[in-house]
């Protein structure tokens, strides 16, 4: 038997890269992070300071969302793919606030992801699961054991890709991939996304970009049309696809829309 690297550990977890879900939890001030997380996240702060700011109001627009279909529009069932570190405010704690019989399955490609999550989560035993699988094969996460025992794909349900799609290249077809997972929901069913855009801010979305390049989770900025076309053939939730601090705020803000610059949007199935 071959002794692990101290630097490696078995798990699969590499300390000394920085990854997307290292850098945003530290952009939200938690401590699930690595020194190259935290080191990779002062860089995109000092290209881009406006990331904190992105950061939380993304993660706010999330619970937005997420309240909106527990309470308004009667979904039971979520799907959470990209779910990066827990912190506070979790879609199952939203979702179960609103709705006791809430389920919610998280999934992650991040190792670290799954070995938080599930010491967290423990407690929501039998109505949240967290699986270890990558955006870019839906097959892997549709066709896993733990998504069927707590999602009934006869019934409606959200698919949240919240902050992630920018993190899937164009040469994996992230449209195809979309289309997969809306494929497999059932009328009355939702999509939910955010996405990073470089339209208002194209000086600070590209240095941030050269950033990402050197972690394991390079970043693809995509314009507004871009993003929409994520939601073809699906009916918009009013107001549509927005930057998040203006898709159904709770309350005035003193955040300039476009400061924000992630787009956000819900969409229904038919």
């Amino acid at each position: 038997m071959t002794a692990q690297s101290p630097h490696r550990p078995s798990s699969g977890i590499d300390p000394t890269v920085a990854t997307a879900a290292g850098m945003y939890d530290y952009y939200l001030g938690g401590r699930d992070n690595f020194a190259s997380d935290r080191r990779a996240a002062h860089k995109v702060i000092a290209e881009a300071p406006e990331v904190l700011l992105l950061a939380r109001e993304n993660r706010r627009f999330l619970q937005r969302a997420v309240r909106f279909l527990a309470r308004e529009a009667g979904i039971q069932q979520f799907l959470d793919i990209g779910t990066g570190l827990p912190t506070q405010g979790n879609v199952h704690e939203i979702a179960q606030d609103e709705t006791s019989g809430a389920r919610v399955v998280y999934v992650d490609s991040d190792p670290r992801v799954l070995a938080h999550s599930r010491a967290l989560k423990a407690s929501e035993a039998g109505t949240t699961s967290v699986i270890t699988a990558d955006l870019r094969d839906p097959d892997s996460i549709l066709d896993h054991p733990d998504t069927h025992a707590l999602i009934d794909f006869e019934q409606p349900m959200a698919v949240l890709l919240v902050a992630v799609l920018h993190f899937v290249g164009d040469d994996s077809d992230p449209y195809d991939i979309v289309d997969r997972l809306c494929a497999a929901m059932a009328p009355g069913s939702y999509l939910v996304i955010s996405h990073v855009t470089a339209d208002s801010r194209p000086e600070h979305a590209h240095g941030l970009k050269d950033v990402y390049r050197a972690t394991k989770n390079p970043v693809t900025h995509r314009t507004f049309s871009e993003v929409d076309r994520f939601f073809q053939g699906l009916e918009y939730v009013a107001p549509g696809l927005v930057f998040v601090p203006s898709w159904r705020p709770d309350g005035a803000s003193d955040v300039a829309p476009e400061e924000v610059w992630v787009l956000g949007g819900v969409g229904r199935k038919q």
